[in-house]
């Protein structure tokens, strides 16, 4: 036996090496295996949490951009007019000049000019800023749709804890998410001011030269809108009429909550004041300011298109005196501020290609100011 053991030690060490081998490959091959089915599943996993966000995402966001559709333009656009009929109403101006011309010894020549002189700036400021202020309250509250459906996107990748996402997770309660709506009627309620007296300096400047006999026709029309909205844009600083939108200060709705409330801190609003600080920067940033350049172009091309089929082409083309002009100009207004379901400036600046681009790329990467 002991002979038989010295002849082949050598093959049964070879043996038990190779056999041990064997089975070490073996498991080191069946815990790979189990790694690799056990990452099938985890990405397998992840790609159905994937699917699931994208679905809860459309869903969040469906319900976000209804909000914004049908109640929070609709309710902002309808307080804006009443806002700028009440702020810039032209009728005690023409109710003067009516009795002026029924009673002619009431108003003296100087008298009349001077009415006829304010009825001219506060028309032409009315138009554009109903104009500029319709343009721009339409894309602040689809700025305002898109921010809350990236976080809303993020809430729910962390409810599901499956995204690289999670670090910036901050999850918005409905409160937060009406009150940021709600900021919409910033420009109603605080801004609105302010920019009637800068836009009311714009169009004293552009129309300084121009007579109540001169004749108007869409051309000079178009030329002398965009030169109001042009030095109007100009004044101040390059974002200065972001201020008319929201407030420059993150804090100042907190501060009015506060005031308003029986609360001893002020300091509770956090996810609200990040959602303003990322609509500040959007609002500051030059892809926006190119975006509102388009927005307010075409919209100005659409409206004199409308005016021209109004006044005819017949005369149109020689064009009419200024005087004659401006009671048409009053009746923009409202057309301008219109529902949005019925508004078709709206409907044309929410279809512009650039209009659409910018939006899509910030649903998915905030632009940088």
């Amino acid at each position: 036996m002991w002979e038989i053991w010295k002849r082949h030690k050598k093959k049964v060490y070879f043996t038990i090496g190779v056999l041990g081998s064997g089975y070490l490959l073996y498991k080191l091959y069946d815990a790979h295996k189990r790694r690799l089915s056990d990452l099938e599943r985890e990405l397998a996993q992840e790609r159905e949490n994937d699917e699931l966000i994208k679905a809860q995402m459309q869903v969040h966001f469906g319900n976000i951009q209804r909000i914004a559709d049908t109640a929070t333009l609709p309710h902002s656009m309808l307080y804006l007019s009443s806002r700028v009929a009440e702020e810039l109403d032209l009728l005690h101006l023409t109710e003067q000049l009516i009795r002026g011309k029924g009673q002619s010894n009431s108003l003296s020549s100087s008298e009349k000019l001077e009415l006829w002189e304010k009825l001219k700036i506060l028309s032409f400021t009315r138009m554009v800023l109903s104009l500029w202020a319709m343009t721009m309250l339409s894309l602040y509250i689809r700025v305002q749709v898109n921010i809350l459906g990236r976080h809303l996107y993020i809430d729910t990748a962390r409810d599901l804890g499956s995204s690289h996402l999670l670090d910036e997770a901050d999850l918005i309660d409905r409160n937060d998410q009406h009150q940021f709506l709600a900021s919409a009627d910033f420009l109603s309620n605080y801004g609105m001011p302010t920019l009637i007296s800068n836009m009311q300096a714009a169009a004293s400047e552009v129309l300084k030269g121009k007579q109540l006999k001169d004749l108007f026709n869409t051309t000079v029309l178009h030329e002398t809108t965009v030169q109001i909205l042009d030095m109007f844009m100009s004044m101040g600083s390059p974002h200065h009429w972001v201020d008319y939108l929201m407030p420059e200060d993150p804090n100042f709705y907190k501060l009015v909550a506060f005031s308003n409330s029986d609360s001893t801190d002020p300091s509770d609003s956090t996810k609200f004041d990040r959602l303003m600080v990322e609509t500040r920067a959007v609002l500051s940033s030059a892809e926006f300011g190119n975006m509102v350049d388009v927005s307010l172009n075409t919209a100005v091309d659409a409206l004199m298109e409308d005016i021209k089929a109004h006044l005819g082409e017949g005369n149109s083309l020689p064009g009419i005196p200024l005087a004659k002009l401006l009671p048409r100009l009053a009746q923009i207004s409202p057309l301008l501020l219109e529902e949005p379901s019925k508004n078709r400036f709206i409907q044309i600046i929410q279809t512009i290609p650039e209009v659409e681009l910018f939006f899509t790329l910030l649903y998915s990467k905030m632009p940088t100011p």
